[in-house]
């Protein structure tokens, strides 16, 4: 039986179950074991966490951390901002739980090893092009 183990915690607009289901979803889609603490943070929480890891004094929406788990096992955290995903959505005139589980599949794809350029690229680059797929299908 595959480890999927999955750790929500905080509060946010998408529930805990559903949001657990999304972290499944890329799982079971990238056919990966994994451990994955899921973590729904305040903007207050996430400068902090943005500025002490990334060096960058505002909030953001998603930050992932792999961390060193057993051969075979990827290991980490994800945390969410809602606060920042609601802007975000605003903006981009999208519903807030399509832009929780983008930012959640997002995180998890981190977790997993996937990256993407920090430039306007990022949006046509095989990263993305995988996230929206499964955005598609778990939203």
């Amino acid at each position: 039986m595959p480890a999927r183990e999955v750790h929500v915690s905080g509060r946010g607009p998408l529930p805990s179950r559903a949001a657990a289901r999304v972290v499944r979803g890329v799982l079971d889609r990238e056919r990966r074991d994994a451990v994955i603490s899921l973590r729904f943070v305040g903007r207050d929480r996430m400068r902090a966490l943005h500025r002490r890891h990334r060096g960058v004094s505002r909030a953001t929406d998603v930050l992932a951390f792999a961390l060193r788990g057993p051969a075979g096992l990827a290991v980490g955290d994800v945390y969410v901002c809602p606060w920042v995903a609601a802007r975000e959505a605003r903006a981009r005139g999208i519903p807030v739980r399509e832009e929780l589980v983008r930012d959640v599949v997002h995180g998890v794809l981190h977790v997993l090893g996937y990256d993407h350029a920090e430039d306007a690229s990022r949006v046509t680059g095989p990263m993305w092009r995988r996230q929206e797929r499964y955005v598609a299908a778990l939203a």
